[in-house]
């Protein structure tokens, strides 16, 4: 294999569920761009076929699959689908999720007045929307003995984030399920089937917006606060996370396993000193 064929995801199939939103349609159309067939999956029929448009404009192949993560039964359909369509799944991006807004604290809000059923929405939809796909999906790669799949963690992982308590605790949860899926699928398939996460830094998204933007369309104060503490001085671009995750589930990171990348801009490493 030459080197640069190494970064190549020529006549993969990869799933890509939460591809309807901002980051996935992203990695949706540098997957393709990389080489793969792309399964865009979401539950907005129109975005959907939206983001499969774009990909086969640049000459790309993907097909639409609706599907809800937290209905199993209709993930179970979307595996057969495309089993029926393309035979094969080589990978999987697990980037459905978002905030639920009642498990947002904010500053003038009791923090024990919380609702614990919107909590509980939140690290249903972060945690298990992404177990419910692993679980079907990977079982497919399993069966074969090879494939990579790659969750989607966040900075709240990483750092105390105020106010977002339910996706705090879900994003912990992924790190940790990476890991031990990891862990797991390594001993039973001697590292054929590999499990690594990405953290992102700020990025601009339908689920993040309402945090970020005033209504006129400038930052918010929070939005300020993220920029000043990232050493670039400003917001990701989707497009930036799209190396790391066709690294990921390239053969270029086939000794990676159980990782959490951050892709944030200086982030994390930051004081502010």
């Amino acid at each position: 294999m030459e080197q640069n064929d190494q970064f190549s995801l020529k006549n993969k199939v990869i799933v890509i569920t939460g591809a309807t939103g901002v980051l996935g349609a992203a990695f949706s159309l540098y997957v393709a761009k990389a080489g793969a067939k792309v399964v865009v999956i979401g539950r907005n029929k129109e975005r959907a076929d939206n983001c499969v448009a774009s990909i086969r404009d640049t000459g790309g192949e993907a097909i639409a699959v609706l599907a809800d993560v937290m209905d199993e039964d209709q993930v179970i359909a979307a595996k057969d689908e495309v089993l029926k369509i393309w035979g094969t799944i080589d990978g999987l991006v697990n980037a459905a999720g978002g905030n639920i807004a009642g498990s947002v604290i904010n500053p003038e809000d009791n923090l024990f007045d919380a609702k614990v059923s919107d909590i509980k929405k939140a690290v249903d939809l972060n945690l298990f929307g992404t177990v419910i796909p692993t679980h079907i999906f990977g079982r497919v790669m399993a069966e074969k003995g090879k494939g990579s799949i790659v969750n989607i963690s966040s900075l709240a992982a990483q750092r105390p984030i105020t106010r977002v308590l339910g996706y705090t605790l879900a994003k912990s949860a992924i790190e940790a399920y990476t890991q031990w899926m990891a862990v797991e699928l390594g001993l039973r398939h001697g590292g054929g089937i590999r499990v690594n996460a990405i953290a992102p830094g700020v990025f601009l998204s339908e689920q993040n917006k309402d945090l970020l933007l005033n209504a006129d369309g400038s930052y918010t104060d929070r939005a300020q606060k993220y920029i000043t503490n990232t050493p670039y001085r400003r917001f990701g671009d989707p497009k930036e996370l799209t190396g790391t995750l066709i690294y990921l589930l390239s053969d270029a990171s086939s000794f990676v396993s159980g990782e959490t990348v951050l892709v944030d801009g200086g982030f994390n490493a930051y004081c502010g000193v």
